[in-house]
């Protein structure tokens, strides 16, 4: 199925390259194909594979297409003696072998980001609990997490990731108040560490008369997953609460004692779930959600510790910072962090622009660290 791009106006590196993925998407097709359980941990791997692979891949076709309408055309020319029919044939082979030239350029783009994803990071499964909260800006700010929480929701989709619900608390309004997830892949931990940051919404609220930009805020955290060998929990440190459930749920919310709340005692650090009908399974998504809690506070604590001194001089991309505009009447998300513009806003918030974005971002961070301390200074 797989044929040679060889004589194309693409890289001879490159054509080997997507020759090769072509035929392991090829083969992971097959494979996927095999399998009935559909929730096995092998599906979920070589889905996320052939998600992965799926945009080379699809280049590559492209381009054997268009090769091979190049060569029927070629071979037309060679025969017909018509005029105003080679006239047409070699406008037809112009666009064919600009579109040909186009897709090289778009090929080596894709390749230049899957290598970055099969970085040693990004090629190991990893698990990371994804927290947004509404911020300043009342009922729209809640919206706009809402709108952040389907973002990221949507990505993972696109991503072959697996998605697990922790908690989410919606807002009258039909926004959310709060919402976390556990979204585990290749690559999950490390891409999505760049979203966490206070993320700012400007656009004119469905209930404004006069047409007035607002402004709102949500806050996105991205925490590891915790194992329980990350983090020891001591009975005597734990303090747990249960209640009745409040919100939207049927017959069984404000009728039973099944929402769960863990204080760990020498911390303050809570978690709190009630999405479960039954107890035991809000507490158990309650502790890994705190067991995340923790592993996040600790690392933060070590990074703070040896990070301070460079911070002061360049700045960090805390929690506490502004990251990101979306600016809806102007179609427009501004990344601060490396100054990035781009415009597609429903494409973004479907999770089309993500990879983008943080690769930008990826790149700065990159670059940053590679100056040299004088630098940094201004010196």
């Amino acid at each position: 199925r797989v044929r040679s791009l060889a004589g194309s106006a693409i890289d001879e590196s490159v054509a080997s390259q997507l020759a090769a993925i072509a035929r392991r998407h090829d083969q992971l097709q097959e494979e996927i194909a095999a399998i009935s359980d559909f929730a096995s941990a092998r599906y979920v791997q070589l889905a996320q594979e052939a998600s992965r692979l799926a945009d080379a891949a699809e280049l590559h076709g492209k381009l054997v297409a268009k090769k091979d309408d190049a060569a029927q055309l070629h071979l037309f020319l060679a025969d017909e003696a018509d005029a105003e029919l080679r006239q047409l044939a070699r406008e037809e082979l112009d666009a064919c072998e600009h579109a040909c030239t186009e897709l090289a350029r778009s090929a080596a783009s894709v390749l230049q980001e899957l290598e970055r994803r099969d970085s040693a990071a990004d090629n190991e499964v990893s698990g990371a609990v994804l927290e947004v909260r509404a911020g300043a800006g009342g009922d729209e700010a809640a919206l706009f997490a809402r709108d952040l929480f389907g973002m990221y929701t949507s990505y993972a989709a696109r991503r072959q990731w697996t998605v697990e619900l922790l908690g989410r608390s919606d807002a009258p309004s039909g926004g959310c108040k709060e919402a976390a997830v556990l979204l585990r892949g290749f690559g999950a931990l490390p891409t999505l560490r760049y979203e966490s940051g206070v993320h700012r919404v400007q656009r004119v609220p469905a209930t404004e008369k006069m047409g007035r930009i607002h402004t709102s805020t949500a806050s996105v955290a991205v925490l590891p997953e915790a194992e329980e060998a990350d983090i020891e929990l001591r009975d005597a440190d734990l303090r747990i609460e249960t209640c009745r459930a409040s919100g939207a749920g049927g017959q069984h919310v404000n009728t039973t004692d099944s929402a769960v709340r863990i204080l760990h005692i020498p911390t303050g650090i809570t978690a709190q779930c009630q999405d479960e009908r039954a107890q035991s399974q809000n507490r158990a998504k309650a502790m890994k959600m705190l067991r995340s809690r923790l592993l996040a506070a600790e690392q933060e604590r070590l990074e703070e510790k040896r990070t301070a001194e460079r911070r002061g001089q360049i700045g960090s991309s805390g929690r506490s910072e502004r990251i990101r505009t979306y600016n809806f009447p102007e179609d427009r998300i501004t990344e601060h962090r490396c100054g990035l513009t781009v415009h597609g806003m429903d494409r973004m918030l479907r999770g089309e622009l993500l990879d983008d974005v943080i690769g930008a971002v990826r790149d700065a961070e990159q670059e940053a660290a590679s100056q040299p301390e004088g630098a940094l200074l201004g010196d």
